[in-house]
């Protein structure tokens, strides 16, 4: 299947820069996945098509601040890494800019003090940082832009990466984000992720409690979104593309609401995209096992698009998505391409916000 099946146009300028003061503010498209049929409303209208004995699915990852910015030791460049993958033994899997200058045994510098000094040659300038609080050695060379890195500092290295690090807001975003927490989900708990699961920025503890009274159940999965968030989809075909692995957790409490979910005949509804490829690759693994949905945690790679059959997920909620992107290409195997690209020029027409901080969309 061609990529350019799932191109629409986009105005740059709907995507959204800046969230919203009111995380429940914002619009909802409910598109009914059997007709076709997308009704415009308000975020707080989920109350409506959500009923009692649903099961609401929510990833509580967290994000670190993983975006760092330094200087090469050699040259006093700037250079920048966002953290994307632990590896164990303070060595991470980044994404280095600029990757080219970035070579096997490159040295960069973060802190807070920046010297201007004087170069050795020709009256050049560069920048220096005196006393480190963190370095990174690159080890490894990987595609587009990858490094394996190992850092070496002084005191507590999460400490450090609150202190230093920013959040990692996505390349088409490029306002400051004054609050870091509005980047988090009310409900963020394990920290990892490299990027907020951001159909869950639009609720609050409030409206979570609303669902709650209304006889709606919350449940729990972690994916730590990573790399396959920032990499764009670079073939002709779908088939070509490989997803990043992401490391997800079902917990034992989940599956077991999930089996009593479906057992019931209720909706399993999942809280964006990152929950469904949990909800997914759980679901798969456990179809070939014959059992029923049970706990476990391991690295997935899944990639959903239209030809998929589902197997946990009935209902999704999610934001608006870039043309051509991976996510646009899941929820059309949920709700047929057609009928997706439909809504989005509607949306588009009706002058909804996209991506992280924009509105939001139910397909039930």
């Amino acid at each position: 299947m061609n990529v350019d099946l799932f191109d629409f146009d986009l105005p740059e300028e709907l995507i959204a820069q800046t969230p919203l003061a009111n995380r429940t503010s914002s619009r909802l498209l409910a598109l009914n996945k059997a007709t076709g049929e997308t009704e415009h409303r308000q975020f707080e209208d989920l109350l409506q098509y959500i009923q009692a004995g649903d099961l609401l699915v929510l990833n509580d990852t967290r994000v670190i601040p993983a975006r760092l910015f330094g200087v090469k030791r050699d040259t006093g460049a700037k250079a920048e890494l966002l953290l994307l993958k632990s590896l164990g033994s303070d060595r991470w899997e980044t994404l280095a800019k600029p990757g080219k200058r970035l070579r096997v045994g490159a040295v960069i510098d973060f802190g807070e003090s920046v010297e201007t000094v004087q170069g050795e040659g020709d009256g050049d300038v560069r920048s220096v940082i005196p006393n480190p609080l963190l370095t990174a050695i690159v080890e490894e060379e990987l595609d587009m832009g990858g490094r394996i890195v190992r850092f070496e500092y002084r005191g507590i290295f999460n400490e450090l990466l609150d202190r230093l690090g920013h959040m990692p807001l996505p390349p088409y975003i490029k306002e400051t984000l004054p609050d870091r927490e509005r980047y988090q989900t009310v409900y963020a708990k394990h920290e990892g992720s490299a990027a907020a699961p951001t159909a869950g920025l639009h609720f609050t503890e409030e409206f979570l409690g609303k669902l709650v009274d209304n006889g709606v159940r919350l449940a729990y999965v972690t994916l730590h979104v990573g790399l396959g968030t920032f990499r764009p989809v670079s073939v002709e075909t779908l088939e070509e593309h490989e997803m990043h692995a992401e490391f997800y957790v079902m917990p034992e409490e989940t599956a077991a609401l999930i089996n009593e979910t479906r057992a019931a005949g209720r909706r399993v509804i999942a809280v964006g995209t990152t929950s469904a490829r949990t909800l997914e690759t759980v679901g798969q693994r456990c179809e070939e096992e014959g059992t029923p949905i049970r706990a476990m945690q391991g690295w997935t790679s899944i990639f959903i698009y239209p030809g998929y059959t589902f197997r946990v997920v009935d209902s999704l909620l999610t934001n608006f998505h870039l043309p051509k992107s991976t996510l646009i290409m899941m929820i059309s195997a949920l709700a047929g391409r057609e009928q997706v690209l439909a809504a989005y020029r509607e949306a588009v027409e009706r002058r909804y916000r996209f991506f992280s901080f924009g509105d939001a969309m139910f397909i039930y």
